[in-house]
C-alpha cells in the first residue's frame, strides 16, 4: 500500500531558488561527512505556509523562553526619553526591517505615541516575504499612524535598502527611524548587515536594534530547539522543496563555531533531478538550514562603534537583552 502523504508533502515541488543555492554553494567535507550549508534567511519564508509556521514558532511561549528573546517594548519604554530626544518632533518614517507580522513594531509605535501623541508616523514594512508584509500592514493599519507605505519595495532584502530609503524622504517626512527587532541581528553576518543599513541612512536617521546577549547557555538552548516540534514544522519546508520527504531527513540542532546551527541529516542515499541537473545526496549528509549568533556585550559595542558615530547600548535588568540606539 502506498504511503499517504502528509499535508506538508502534498506538493513535492522543487524550489528553483533553494536548488540553485545548493548547487552554487556545494558541500564541504568534515571528516567523511558532506556538509551542505544553505543557511540564508531569504530561504526561510518562500511560501505563505513557511512564513506562517515561523510566526507560530515566534509566538510560542516556550520558544521565547528557550531563545531568551528580547522584549524590545520593555527596553523602549525604559529608554523612551533618549529615543524621543534623538527623533525630535518632526514627522518620521518608521522603516521596519524584517517586519514579520508587525507586532514588535506595533509595541514600539504604541510607546512612541504614548510619550508623544502629536508625533506624526508613517510606517514602511520591509521583508523578503510578501506574506509577512501583508501581515504587518494588517497589524499596523489598526493603529493610529498617519500613513502606511505600500509599494513594490516592501518586498525586498536588505541588500536593496540603499535604493529604497531615498524614496521615503519626501514631503514632510525627512527622517527615518529604522527598526531591526526580534534578534534578527543574530541571523546575519553582522558587519555586512550593519554596513548595508548604514549605507541606507542619512545623518539625522536613527537605528534601533534589539538583540539577546550571549549568556553562555547556547548548548542548552540548542537542545531545547531540537525538542520544540514547531522548529521542525517551520524548517522542514526547505528539505521538502529540495525534493526530499520528511521521513528521509532528521532535524538536528547543535552549538559550534560560536553559533547555533539547525541542520537536517540525510537518512538514505537519494538522487534529486531538477532542470537537467542532478544532486546525489548520500546517507549521513548534513544540510545546514539556520545559523544563529549571540554576541557578548563588549563585542556588540565594538562592532557597532566601527560603523556608527553615535552608539548607545542599554541592557535589561537581567543583562540578557540589549537595546542599541545608533546614529550615522
Amino acid at each position: 500500500m502506498a504511503k499517504k502523504q502528509s499535508a506538508n508533502e502534498s506538493k513535492p515541488l522543487i524550489n528553483d531558488l533553494i536548488f540553485k543555492e545548493l548547487i552554487k554553494r556545494g558541500y564541504s567535507l568534515e571528516g567523511n561527512t558532506r556538509v551542505w550549508n544553505i543557511a540564508d534567511s531569504k530561504l526561510w519564508y518562500l511560501t505563505p505556509e513557511q512564513s506562517q509556521r515561523y510566526l507560530d514558532l515566534d509566538s510560542d511561549v516556550g520558544y521565547k523562553k528557550q531563545t531568551g528573546q528580547p522584549q524590545a517594548e520593555d527596553l523602549v519604554e525604559t529608554n523612551i526619553k533618549e529615543i524621543l530626544e534623538k527623533i525630535g518632533n518632526s514627522p518620521v518614517n518608521i522603516v521596519d526591517l524584517g517586519c514579520g507580522d508587525g507586532l514588535k513594531a506595533e509595541r514600539i509605535i504604541e510607546s512612541l505615541k504614548k510619550a508623544n501623541p502629536s508625533l506624526k508616523i508613517r510606517y514602511c514594512p520591509i521583508d523578503i516575504s510578501g506574506y509577512m508584509v501583508q501581515k504587518a500592514i494588517e497589524t499596523i493599519s489598526k493603529m493610529n499612524v498617519n500613513e502606511i507605505i505600500e509599494f513594490q519595495y516592501n518586498i525586498s532584502d536588505f541588500e536593496n535598502l540603499e535604493n529604497v530609503t531615498p524614496l521615503l524622504r519626501n514631503g514632510e517626512y525627512k527622517k527615518n527611524l529604522f527598526l531591526l527587532l526580534g534578534n534578527t541581528l543574530g541571523n546575519f553576518e553582522i558587519h555586512e548587515l550593519l554596513y548595508e543599513i548604514k549605507s541606507a541612512m542619512y545623518n539625522d536617521d536613527l537605528l534601533i536594534i534589539d538583540t539577546a546577549i550571549d549568556d553562555s547557555k547556547q548548548e542548552e538552548r540548542a537542545e531545547a530547539y531540537k525538542k520544540n516540534k514547531l522548529v521542525n514544522e517551520w524548517l522542514i519546508h526547505i528539505p521538502l522543496q529540495l525534493g526530499l520527504s520528511s521521513n528521509e531527513v532528521e532535524l538536528g540542532v547543535r552549538f559550534r563555531h560560536q553559533r547555533i546551527e539547525a541542520y537536517y541529516t540525510i537518512k538514505n542515499d537519494k538522487l534529486v533531478s531538477f532542470q537537467n541537473k542532478q544532486v546525489q545526496f548520500n546517507k549521513g549528509d548534513q544540510i545546514i538550514i539556520v545559523v544563529a549568533y549571540k554576541h557578548k556585550k563588549e563585542d556588540i559595542l565594538t562592532y557597532f562603534n566601527l560603523h556608527f558615530k553615535e552608539v548607545s547600548l542599554n541592557t535589561s535588568r537581567d543583562k540578557s537583552k540589549a537595546l542599541i540606539i545608533c546614529k550615522k
